[in-house]
């Protein structure tokens, strides 16, 4: 490995662990030492290349740590368990980089970050929101440029979303949580589709409608459609948090986003490859009032032809999880599913994991993806 990209700590360490970025705070890190690691970390601001893994990983290595720009494949789980390695953990909650398959026949533990993004997620999905349908990005920019002379009655009229219709395409956390601010915070009706019903989420939001109705007001609603196109035609603003699969990519091509409203606003806080990005593109151009906020990208870090181009598109550079509780929090949880397996812990199979996040964390791995096919035992709590 090049000596000037690379810093060691613990070296002394008796396990190999590399980590390819530096991650936020200092507790992961302390995990990983107090569970005598060694730990090797990339302090480039570069993706690093498959070779540049493998090298990395080299002829020992018990454990690594990876990001979500990666391809986790058989070459590197190969490269892993040849070189003694147990596990691996994704610095993200996505795991669509990775063939946990491939991981489980080489006998690796896959670890993922869930629960510490939810809320922050939801927050920018909020805002991305917001930022289309206000126009805050053309403002900036114009007001940035010294083109502001003065108020105007009509300067950057942008689209009012108080009680109007919120649809939501993959209501598990991050979408629930998304929902409940934008119903409990802005009087939104929603509409949601998922394969499985919300029946908890569907209860909140219904008993926050007859609150507002016993104080006068209109009551709101969530109801799950059983057909995504009618989702499409009635909502006023759409928000993707599904996951990435064969069912879900280029699940918004140029004839979903025809059924649209003219008008409407299309924000993916979720996946890149979950909208047709060219399709989106010719979308916008042809439709003005039309708006899209995207922080994920079909090929990041590339953008397709003419998408930066659009100025009825906010774009934001995948920071969505990008706040320092949650991004530290990562790190946590990351370095808990290493050095737990490597310490022979059982998993944790509540979904609640904010015990790892406090001051006693349990003696368990936070999130192993296939510990059922590893046979690693459940937490007895």
């Amino acid at each position: 490995m090049p000596p000037s990209k690379w810093k060691t700590c613990n070296p002394e360490g008796k396990r190999r662990v590399i980590v390819t970025k530096d991650l936020p705070g200092s507790r992961w890190l302390k995990i990983l030492t107090r569970a005598d690691c060694r730990v090797e970390i990339d302090t480039s601001t570069e993706p690093l290349s498959l070779a540049e893994i493998q090298s990395a990983i080299g002829d020992r290595c018990d454990g690594a740590i990876g990001q979500l720009t990666e391809k986790w494949g058989e070459e590197l789980f190969a490269a892993l368990q040849g070189a003694g390695g147990h596990v691996y953990s994704n610095y993200a909650v996505g795991f669509n980089n990775i063939d946990v398959s491939a991981a489980t026949r080489y006998g690796i533990a896959v670890g993922n970050t869930p629960g510490v993004l939810t809320e922050t997620t939801a927050e920018m999905a909020v805002a991305l929101t917001f930022a289309a349908a206000r126009r805050t990005g053309e403002a900036e920019r114009f007001l940035r440029s010294g083109k502001y002379n003065g108020w105007l009655p009509t300067l950057f009229l942008g689209k009012l979303l108080w009680r109007k219709t919120l649809g939501i395409v993959g209501m598990g956390r991050i979408g629930s949580a998304y929902a409940r601010m934008m119903a409990e915070g802005h009087r939104m009706n929603v509409l949601y589709f998922d394969l499985y019903p919300n029946p908890m989420l569907e209860e909140e939001i219904a008993a926050f409608g007859i609150f507002l109705k016993s104080h006068g007001e209109e009551p709101v609603s969530c109801r799950r459609v059983k057909h995504l196109e009618e989702l499409l035609q009635t909502a006023d603003c759409v928000s993707i948090h599904t996951v990435l699969d064969d069912s879900t990519r280029h699940l918004f091509n140029s004839h979903r986003l025809s059924l649209m409203k003219e008008n409407a606003i299309l924000v993916n806080t979720s996946r890149g490859p979950v909208i047709d990005e060219a399709a989106l593109v010719d979308h916008c151009r042809r439709r003005s009032e039309f708006r899209a906020a995207l922080d994920v990208f079909e090929e990041e870090p590339r953008l397709k032809p003419g998408l930066a181009e659009l100025e009825n598109v906010v774009i934001v550079p995948h920071i969505a999880s990008a706040t320092g509780w949650t991004r530290e929090g990562m790190a946590i949880l990351a370095a808990g599913n290493v050095s737990a397996v490597l310490l022979g812990y059982p998993a944790w199979k509540s979904p609640d994991i904010s015990p790892f996040i406090g001051d006693l964390p349990p003696r368990a791995a936070p999130s192993i993806l296939n510990a059922g096919e590893l046979n690693i035992p459940v937490y007895k709590q």
